[in-house]
């Protein structure tokens, strides 16, 4: 939306105040990679709009009560896996990702009191930041959402919303996460990490290049992409020839789709991970362990895929049984209680 369509509009002032809006960048070390407009105190933040899919899934988990509302359509079954506080939530759209769903004019009518934006944050990032405080006068923060940050994350933005102790508490469970993923890739060389494809999509042709944010979570837990070899880059859709030629010893997907077909399918037979039965289905409700969005979300993704790749590491053994970490991080993150039978139809696919 230009400048001048705001002048044209109801609300000239806004574009008057705000067009040409300095950036605030955080310290070195700092997750936060821009920031808009004038914050106000962390005590005075009660309603934060989420700019995209991972802002809303690290808002919900750090502050549920302040969530204007979801950026991401959610069905029923993925909000049954949710605290009451979250259940409830319109859709309101999202600003960040391919194409912003929201108008200006419904995001100043919603008044909160901040924007986050999470995940990627380059310069087209940044300058879209820039451009919602200029055409709203609204505050906006942009923070980087890799693994990696997950934890200092966490604090950072809980520190922004009040909610410092929460976030804390999540942060730590972050650090305990990444320090065991760490402690398996630097015990297994990498020659020795199970090659795996993770198949995006029904038919299982899309995936991730080296460095994409989407796959990380494979380097992540031990494993190697093997759709690397393809170059750097974001998502892609790939060949059945290209697969063929990798030959990953292990398929993972969130697709239950996909997973069907690659077992079954005449095409995909011939692949080790195939014929060995190596074709794992992650869950991705009430949002994806592996991606989907790329967000704090794939914290429980790790606890799984290594346990997956790696059974047999000592770090590994130590861990408390999967379906006991998975009600552990549920309650923790998502304030839902989940019974053990929920449990056992979530690792089933069939929550």
């Amino acid at each position: 939306m230009k400048r001048r369509h705001w002048l044209q509009s109801g609300l000239p002032w806004l574009a008057a105040a705000w067009w040409g809006v300095p950036a605030w960048a955080g310290p070195t070390g700092s997750t936060i990679a821009a920031r808009f407009g004038k914050l106000p105190p962390p005590e005075r933040v009660r309603r934060v709009f989420a700019a995209g899919a991972p802002a809303g899934v690290l808002l919900a988990a750090l502050a549920p009560d302040k969530l204007v509302g979801w950026p991401l359509q959610l069905s029923d079954a993925a909000r049954g896996l949710l605290g009451a506080p979250l259940q409830g939530l319109p859709f309101v759209g999202r600003l960040a990702g391919r194409g912003s769903t929201v108008p200006m004019e419904t995001l100043v009518q919603l008044q909160p009191d901040l924007i986050l934006d999470s995940g990627t944050a380059d310069a087209t990032y940044i300058s879209a930041a820039r451009r919602v405080t200029e055409q709203t006068g609204l505050p906006c923060v942009l923070v980087h959402g890799r693994l990696a940050d997950h934890a200092a994350q966490l604090r950072e933005v809980g520190e922004l919303l009040g909610v410092a102790e929460r976030g804390e508490r999540l942060a730590a469970y972050a650090d305990a996460t990444l320090a065991l993923a760490a402690q398996v890739r630097a015990s297994v060389p990498l020659a020795e990490r199970p090659r795996v494809y993770f198949g995006r999509s029904a038919d299982g042709l899309e995936t991730g290049l080296d460095g994409s944010i989407n796959l990380e979570v494979l380097d992540f837990a031990g494993g190697r992409n093997v759709a690397a070899t393809a170059g750097k880059g974001s998502l892609t859709r790939v060949s059945m020839e290209q697969i063929l030629g990798w030959d990953p010893e292990v398929i993972v997907t969130q697709d239950p789709a996909f997973a069907r077909r690659a077992l079954s399918d005449p095409l995909w037979q011939s692949l080790t991970a195939v014929r060995k039965r190596r074709v794992h289905c992650a869950p991705s409700l009430p949002f994806g362990w592996l991606d989907g969005p790329p967000g704090v979300n794939r914290l429980i993704g790790v606890h799984w895929l290594v346990q997956l790749l790696h059974p047999a590491h000592p770090a590994v053994r130590a861990l408390e049984p999967l379906p006991v970490a998975v009600q552990r991080f549920y309650r923790l993150f998502y304030g839902a209680d989940l019974s053990p039978k929920a449990v056992a139809a979530l690792l089933e696919g069939a929550a």
